[in-house]
């Protein structure tokens, strides 16, 4: 099983979102960047776990993991000319982009804020809190989900 954590603007889509969707169940699609479609398409499995992190608020931070449903697919967004994710340059025979579907597994009590995270020395390393990590999911390790879950419970 692979770990990761995936970012959304809660004011574009929220945890709270994903709570109300049919089956709490939604394509994770809109991602354009060529590192992290590589890894929807060719290294998310389904059961695989992420932490649904805030960002762009304030505070950013962790409020909930999901699981992957269903594994890379192409992102029908960037074929729809209507739709904010277009991208005149994809097509169905040749998908540039692709998405994964996610299903909420549990919204923490606490959000775990970004400077939370930073000030626990057992997490150095954690892509995210690196200088400049701009990506919309990074890998977590064992070692990192295991020990902010740990930081949910308390």
């Amino acid at each position: 099983m692979n770990y990761w954590l995936m970012k959304s603007e809660p004011g574009a889509f929220s945890i709270d979102d994903l709570a109300l969707r049919p089956r709490q169940t939604e394509p994770w699609d809109g991602v354009r960047n060529y590192q992290v479609r590589n890894m929807l398409r060719d290294q998310m499995k389904v059961n695989d776990l992420a932490f649904f992190y805030h960002s762009n608020c304030t505070p950013p931070g962790v409020v909930g993991i999901v699981r992957i449903v269903r594994e890379g697919y192409p992102d029908v967004t960037a074929f729809d000319p209507q739709h904010k994710h277009f991208d005149p340059t994809s097509n169905p025979q040749q998908p540039r982009w692709f998405m994964v579907d996610v299903q909420l597994v549990a919204k923490f009590p606490r959000m775990l804020s970004l400077e939370l995270l930073k000030n626990c020395p057992e997490l150095a390393g954690l892509q995210i809190l690196r200088r400049g990590n701009r990506l919309s999911v990074t890998p977590v390790s064992a070692e990192h989900w295991n020990f902010i879950l740990d930081l949910a419970r308390k």
